[in-house]
């Protein structure tokens, strides 16, 4: 089993550093929006490139900040049954939540996604918009954060097995979000 948690804390390393950009990312895209509007109301300039950056960013955040929010153990989950489960229930459920359902549904979505980043790759694709960006970056990001999910998600399988055989102690406890 050590090997497989080496791979595990490899991963989870890896999130943290992109969580890390993500956040990195929100102050940016926040700067590039304020910048950007001033510009265009105090000079009478715009252009559809900073939009569309904003927009490359935020997709960025959401495709690559699932992966980092699932290492951290903030992501949704259904609580109606979650709740009432025993610590080892709910390590349980995790487990095979992750194993029959998020991780072949990144890897499908991913494998999905691929040839609609591909097309735009081979063809140089750009946006139809003046000023526009190149598209095929940004496309590149839907697979690549559906394998970051589905690498996460091994992680927490490789975890929770482990945490289930009494090999680790893990931190997996939820808590219900204050609203």
């Amino acid at each position: 089993m050590r090997p497989f948690l080496a791979l595990s804390a490899a991963i989870d390393q890896i999130n943290e550093k992109v969580g890390y950009v993500c956040n990195i990312l929100v102050l940016l895209a926040c700067l590039v929006s304020a910048v950007n509007a001033m510009i265009r109301y105090a000079f009478s300039i715009s252009s559809n490139g900073w939009l569309e950056l904003q927009w490359y960013m935020f997709a960025l955040i959401v495709m690559f900040g699932a992966s980092y929010t699932f290492r951290r153990n903030e992501h949704v989950r259904v609580e109606l049954l979650y709740l009432y489960l025993s610590e080892r229930g709910q390590l349980w459920l995790d487990l095979i939540g992750t194993l029959f359902f998020l991780i072949p549904t990144c890897l499908l979505l991913a494998y999905l996604s691929w040839p609609f980043f591909l097309q735009s790759y081979h063809v140089g694709e750009y946006s139809p918009n003046a000023g526009g960006l190149l598209r095929w970056p940004i496309k590149f990001v839907i697979p690549a954060g559906f394998v970051m999910l589905a690498l996460q998600g091994l992680s927490e399988v490789i975890k929770r097995a482990a945490a289930l055989r009494g090999e680790v102690t893990i931190d997996a406890k939820y808590e219900r979000p204050t609203q």
